[in-house]
């Protein structure tokens, strides 16, 4: 069987559990790790090949060019920081490499389609990193939702994502610094919330956007300041409101509400669900369970409800779709539609926030 050999642009922490992933799929392969220090790369190879052994060990490249230029690399994983992701994108559709790229992907909406075009250009595939997406529990989310009696005419979305940064967050990580992140957490985890309200919308983008910084950090030690709480309001036509809460200072929440005029439904673990093998979700106080709802089998008992990368989880979905879809030979053009629409909602929440509140219209 073809397995798409996939390389990781960087060792970042995101990547091992994406390795697991890609060792899982059935139809992808890693072949390549590329840190700028490539020590960095064989202990991220060695920690991988530990518990999920590719038949034959990845290379360890010591530059994120030695790793585009490669002959053995189908594709690439790129989970770079935000500030750093256009450049990498753009090199790797030229170099023929078909893309996964982290969340949100570039710095701009202008970013953005250019590094999509790029992709379209050198017939390459683009997506961006939402495992969610990908999980059988989404299917049958749309059939409640469209169903027209169990919700009826949507009136409100409502979410939150939220985690308290604790020890060396505040001081250490990139997401508190705006030259490597500049949206903080609107970025890391406000882009769910308004994935999730642009896929329950059907793609309809909101008429109008407000966005509040709640906080940023502290521009100490050569850093910009990065919101670490905000929250947005977006309105759409036929009176839909959405509105949504992202935060780095409030404890571990991500839920989803959308109500309607008949009732509602609740999903409250939307990005990374509780039970990775059976993620359920509610409907007017009824709960609802899958995958096996969605017609997957899962004879795997529950070891670990957090668990990621086994073989019917949502991020293996997701690299298993990607193959698959690169196999076809046809491009896939609802991916980069989503990361673009999203991006510029994100966009025009920011705006909205550096110009106090002021409503943005798209």
């Amino acid at each position: 069987m073809n397995k798409l050999r996939f390389g990781i642009l960087s060792a970042a922490n995101i990547g091992r559990q994406n390795w697991k992933a890609i060792f899982n799929s059935g139809n992808a392969i890693v072949t390549a790790v590329a840190s700028r220090d490539v020590g960095r790369s064989r202990e991220f190879i060695r920690e991988g090949q530990r518990e999920f052994p590719f038949a034959a060990e990845p290379a360890a490249l010591g530059s994120y060019e030695e790793l585009l230029a490669s002959p053995n690399v189908d594709a690439v994983y790129i989970p770079l920081p935000t500030g750093l992701r256009k450049e990498w994108v753009l090199r790797a559709a030229a170099a023929g490499k078909h893309v996964i790229c982290e969340k949100p992907c570039g710095v701009s909406f202008a970013d953005v389609q250019e590094m999509a075009e790029a992709c379209r250009k050198n017939r390459v595939q683009f997506m961006d990193g939402v495992m969610f997406m990908h999980s059988p529990r989404l299917a049958r989310v749309r059939e409640v939702l469209d169903d027209g009696k169990s919700v009826g005419p949507l009136r409100r979305i409502s979410s939150a994502f939220s985690f308290l940064g604790t020890g060396d967050f505040s001081r250490g990580n990139i997401r508190m610094d705006g030259r490597l992140e500049p949206a903080g957490s609107l970025g890391d985890l406000g882009w769910y919330c308004i994935r999730f309200t642009l896929w329950t919308m059907k793609w309809q983008l909101p008429h109008t956007v407000t966005g509040r910084i709640l906080s940023q950090s502290e521009p100490t030690g050569g850093r910009e300041p990065a919101p670490t709480e905000f929250s947005a309001e977006l309105v759409f036509d036929d009176g839909v409101s959405a509105g949504f809460y992202s935060s780095f200072l409030a404890a571990e929440q991500q839920w989803v509400f959308v109500s309607g005029v008949n009732g509602w439904v609740w999903v409250p673990d939307f990005v990374h669900p509780f039970n990775s093998r059976e993620p359920a979700f509610e409907v007017n106080r009824t709960e609802i369970r899958g995958p096996t709802a969605a017609g997957i089998q899962t004879p795997i008992p529950v070891s670990d409800p957090a668990e990621l990368g086994h073989a019917t989880a949502q991020n293996t979905i997701m690299f298993r779709n990607f193959a698959n879809q690169v196999f076809s030979g046809k491009l896939n053009d609802d991916w980069p539609m989503w990361a673009l629409k999203t991006q510029q909602v994100m966009d025009a929440c920011f705006e909205s926030a550096r110009n106090g509140s002021a409503g943005v219209t798209l």
